[in-house]
């Protein structure tokens, strides 16, 4: 495991740490642990040079050169500004604990932007009929936008905010799909595949997944182009106490008439070429978990169903505005404009 790189036994010598993290190169922290690997302190290069100047030596152990209670994370016990705090004091790897302080993974913030505590679901079923005859052949997911599937930017999105387990929904060409990502491993991710024989629609398909993990889930189409910020997307799902909330697109339709306000057929006031503002649906979701025990049983249901729903339920349904890049690769022309964008954007 990748992580392992960064622990190190209390008993080794000061020499095989000074090695280690050598080795270790900008992300050069190691973290001492106990033979069960309960976390003990941690160390740097910094440290080390310390201790040399305080008279201690390379027969010195290596635990009187620690600092014992280093900053770290307790699964299941942090929340997004709390990392956000981290690395806006510059803390770039910390260890992340179970409840008894053993180490079970490392956040370095120089490869993860957060540790968003979701799952995802990835839509990736449809056939892509608009885009023919580039997916007569090729699921619509996989085809290339610049130097990689359209599909890839969102996983190693999803990847970069600390999100690990995804559910990937598959049905025309799924096995493409399947064979390109594998278990998720190389993406340091877990997949599974979810296999519609049938189209069910976006929360249709949802119906298909029996056992999320966390409270919160995250559910995207798999043919979108963004740069959308996940984790300040939770946490203002997180602070709106909804239970859904929809990632929006701001949409401005301009008039280039004046427009007349009419009352039983007399003109009481008019605006010139106005602008009215709205908001379209981004095709990004944050749902209570619980909100499944909701949806019918069998049949196609779709995100605009559900929504419904909710609302008629007196469910909070909010919306977040992306206000960065997004484009929904539906067309010809839409996908003409991704391969121009990709050049110019940093996801």
């Amino acid at each position: 495991m990748e992580f392992k790189k960064h622990l190190i036994d209390h008993k080794e010598t000061v020499k095989s740490a000074l090695t280690r993290l050598n080795e270790l190169g900008a992300d050069a922290i190691l973290f001492v642990v106990d033979p069960e690997e309960h976390l003990v302190g941690s160390l740097t290069d910094g440290d080390v040079r310390r201790g040399f100047i305080k008279g201690f030596s390379f027969d010195t152990p290596l635990t009187d050169f620690i600092q014992p209670k280093p900053i770290f994370i307790q699964m299941g016990k942090y929340t997004i500004p709390q990392l956000e705090e981290y690395k806006e004091k510059n803390f770039k790897v910390l260890p992340i604990l179970d409840g008894d302080g053993k180490i079970l993974d490392v956040l370095n913030f120089r490869l993860k932007a957060s540790l968003l505590p979701l799952e995802a679901v990835v839509m990736a079923g449809g056939r892509g009929e608009r885009l023919m005859p580039l997916t007569a052949d090729c699921p619509k997911p996989l085809l290339k936008v610049g130097n990689k599937p359209i599909i890839e930017y969102n996983i190693d999105r999803l990847a970069k905010y600390g999100i690990g387990r995804v559910h990937i929904t598959i049905r025309y060409l799924g096995d493409q799909i399947k064979s390109y990502f594998g278990d998720g491993k190389k993406k340091g991710l877990d997949i599974e595949y979810i296999e519609e024989n049938e189209p069910l629609g976006t929360f249709g398909a949802c119906r298909l997944i029996k056992d999320f993990t966390t409270d919160h889930v995250l559910l995207m189409n798999s043919d979108l182009l963004t740069n959308i910020d996940f984790a300040d997307f939770y946490q203002s799902y997180i602070d709106s106490d909804a239970d859904l909330m929809v990632a929006s697109i701001p949409y401005q339709v301009k008039v280039p008439y004046a427009v007349l306000s009419i009352d039983n057929g007399t003109v009481v006031s008019f605006d010139e070429k106005p602008t009215y503002s709205y908001f379209s649906n981004g095709g990004i979701y944050l749902f209570r978990k619980s909100l499944m025990e909701l949806l019918p049983q069998d049949g196609f249901f779709n995100a605009t169903d559900f929504m419904e729903l909710l609302i008629a339920s007196g469910k909070k349904v909010k919306h977040y505005p992306i206000l960065g890049y997004w484009l929904d690769i539906g067309k010809h022309e839409d996908f003409e404009k991704a391969q121009q964008d990709v050049l110019h954007l940093h996801f």
